[in-house]
């Protein structure tokens, strides 16, 4: 089985992640799939929720914080601002607060409290998260490819929704409650009733549009998850550790791409270093090892390029690397 056949045998296939350790190469290997089904003529959404995001370095084009950017016809890359998000909830916040108490300004003591609930450790990954859901649920392209953060945090990610729809369960049940009660009271007016009514429906709609997103990361039929790794015996084994915990999210593990091969032609040369020569040696035995560990979940073998992947001409390179000449 080939990385292009996990894509062919699966059109319903619309989310596409890649995760694994820091530096391996899975915003590399995002930007060449987004080619390389661009170049198909399919929309495509390639986009970071990495707070350390370099789609902007890959693409050759400033685009952190300026939505879904147009890089090439069917291609667009999108890098989340997490802090552009937060002020602008920020906003919201006081503007609801000014409309509902028709004040002027916000109070010193309630505005030291917007600024502390910002500042929540959490908050930034709420805000991505947040994000995340409105690209997803807007359904504007074919396909979404996710590059998403190292795998302790891509698991706390992938957490979110199942925390983000427990709590609005919750509020939700407790504003139903609230709502009868005030029901059963005769001094109730019908202005009030509009009012609760609207908050309910607000609440039903965040729980709709969590509640999708969390669907569609655990939809095999919907979602491919590959993991990047090289020939490395730590990597390795925090990538079966790392698919461990992901079974517990039911999120589904499409195969695996080893990354940084050495070159086999390279051993032909009579001058090669010592150095490089052991670690090819090195390498074979660990190539080896994945393909015992795991079979035919191992999808591509991505030679060592002898220069970073950055503009469409690398890429190109590396969609090739990745997927030969075969097509959808």
């Amino acid at each position: 089985m080939s990385l292009a056949s996990v894509f062919r045998d699966n059109p319903k296939r619309r989310y596409i992640m890649f995760g694994g350790k820091g530096g391996l190469g899975k915003t590399t290997f995002s930007a060449a799939t987004a080619y390389w089904l661009a170049q198909q003529g399919k929309r495509v959404l390639v986009f970071s929720v990495d707070p350390q995001a370099s789609l902007s370095d890959i693409f050759q084009r400033d685009i952190f914080g300026k939505g879904a950017v147009e890089i090439m016809p069917n291609l667009y890359a999108q890098e989340i601002d997490a802090d552009q998000h937060i002020k602008a909830y920020q906003d919201q916040i006081r503007k609801k607060i000014l409309d509902m108490y028709g004040m002027e300004q916000i109070p010193d003591e309630i505005e030291s409290y917007i600024q502390a609930a910002s500042a929540e450790p959490a908050m930034e990954e709420s805000a991505i998260f947040d994000q995340v859901v409105d690209i997803v649920v807007a359904g504007e392209y074919d396909y979404y490819i996710y590059d998403l953060v190292p795998l302790g945090h891509a698991l706390y990610y992938l957490s979110m929704a199942s925390v983000y729809d427990q709590w609005i369960s919750k509020i939700t049940a407790l504003r139903e409650e609230m709502r009868e009660y005030e029901q059963m009271a005769a001094r109730i007016s019908r202005k009030k009733e509009t009012e609760e009514d609207q908050i309910l429906r607000e609440l039903q709609d965040i729980k709709y549009r969590i509640s999708t997103s969390s669907s569609i990361l655990t939809d095999k039929e919907k979602t491919a998850f590959f993991f990047v790794i090289v020939p490395e015996e730590m990597i390795l084994i925090d990538t079966q550790n790392a698919a461990r915990l992901f079974s517990k999210y039911d999120v589904p593990i499409s195969g695996y791409i080893v990354n940084r091969v050495i070159p086999p032609y390279l051993m032909q040369s009579e001058h090669l270093p010592d150095y490089l020569r052991n670690r090819y040696e090195m390498q074979q035995q660990y190539l080896a090892k994945i393909d015992s560990l795991f079979g035919d979940g191992v999808l591509a073998r991505v030679l060592e390029m002898e220069r970073d992947v950055a503009g469409l001409p690398m890429i190109e390179r590396m969609a090739k690397s990745m997927f030969g000449e075969e097509k959808l």
